[in-house]
């Protein structure tokens, strides 16, 4: 058996299986985009601010964000309009008209896409690489100026989200005491017990490496070490893609994964394994861009999505350009 991909995993299986035409997911490092790759779907997450966050439960609140899967663009496309615009019950949703649809076009002239040499190391999958090599020779049939750019900190983008993200989530999971907030455990003797059932009963295992991470990081002594360097890590991040837009390229085209969906249980005993499986996706988060996994092929039975970075609010721009590479993608043949 074989992971769906997480933390949306449920949404995109559902999915994938045909039992819904779309479903919503959280979005906070790459939580719909992963799940669309590994189960051959598409996944949409949309700028920050872009869509509502109200009713959310909050994990790392300038990272979340409600995302979209589909089984085509055009589905998670316009579940994206419906849910887009401007929400005066959330102050981080921007005040913007609702996500307009594009028309699917006959060709990509006149966009310039990026590939980013980081996204392609040495040691790359061998069948992501081919299926990525692949796409972009479709998008160059199809019109569109291709041409390599840098994202240089992209290195460092897991171990910061792994302190920013966690760093929030210590703050915003501390609610759920069972007194105030959340489920309520009884039995226990005293308050300190209640907060220990609590939260050892309503979080897994690896919610509660996450909330230690962060408390760690946020402590005295540890918040100048690696919270505000992680924070200073975010922005370098945030500044390259505002660099390769502002030269010219209209969107950024790398994988979704560094490989297929592993199989369940494989990097139990290993976080640090699963956590690199996000390297291609935290970038947009951390940058707040939209980002939209699409099915590109297989390899050895198993999906694979190739993934659009695009410019702050310009969705349609990223949504035009997956409508064209959907249309001629062999995305059921092996890499």
């Amino acid at each position: 058996a074989r992971v769906p991909g997480g933390s949306s995993g449920g949404s995109a299986a559902l999915v994938a299986a045909g039992t819904v035409p779309a479903a919503l997911g959280s979005e906070t490092g790459g939580s719909v985009r992963q799940p669309a790759s590994f189960c051959g779907i598409v996944g949409i997450k949309p700028t920050y601010g872009r869509v509502s966050r109200y009713g959310l439960v909050a994990f790392g609140s300038s990272l979340d964000q409600i995302g979209v899967l589909g089984r085509s663009v055009h589905d998670a496309a316009r579940v994206l309009s419906v849910i887009s615009g401007r929400d005066p019950r959330d102050a981080t949703c921007e005040d913007r008209d609702p996500l307009r649809l594009p028309t699917v076009p006959e060709s990509l002239q006149g966009f310039v896409v990026g590939i980013p040499k980081e996204y392609f190391p040495q040691d790359l999958d061998p069948g992501v690489r081919r299926a990525c090599d692949r796409a972009i020779r479709l998008l160059k049939e199809l019109g569109a100026a291709v041409r390599e750019v840098s994202l240089p900190h992209t290195p460092y983008a897991v171990p910061t989200y792994y302190i920013i993200a966690p760093a929030e989530a210590s703050s915003n999971l501390a609610r759920y005491d069972g007194a105030r907030y959340g489920a309520r455990f009884n039995g226990a003797p005293d308050v300190r017990a209640l907060y220990r059932t609590t939260r050892g009963e309503g979080f897994g295992p690896e919610v509660r490496r996450r909330i230690l991470v962060g408390t760690y990081v946020l402590s005295s002594g540890y918040y100048d070490a690696y919270y505000r360097k992680a924070q200073q890590m975010r922005a370098l991040i945030a500044q390259d893609f505002r660099n390769v837009f502002d030269r010219g390229v209209d969107l950024v085209f790398t994988p979704t994964t560094p490989t297929p969906a592993f199989k369940a249980g494989e990097k139990l005993a290993d976080p640090v394994a699963m956590y690199l499986s996000d390297s291609f996706v935290v970038t947009a988060n951390l940058a707040g861009l939209p980002a939209m996994s699409i099915p590109i092929g297989r390899i050895k039975g198993l999906p694979l999505g190739g993934q659009f970075i695009g410019q702050a609010f310009l969705e349609d721009e990223m949504i035009e350009a997956a409508y064209a590479l959907e249309r001629v993608v062999p995305a059921s043949q092996e890499a």
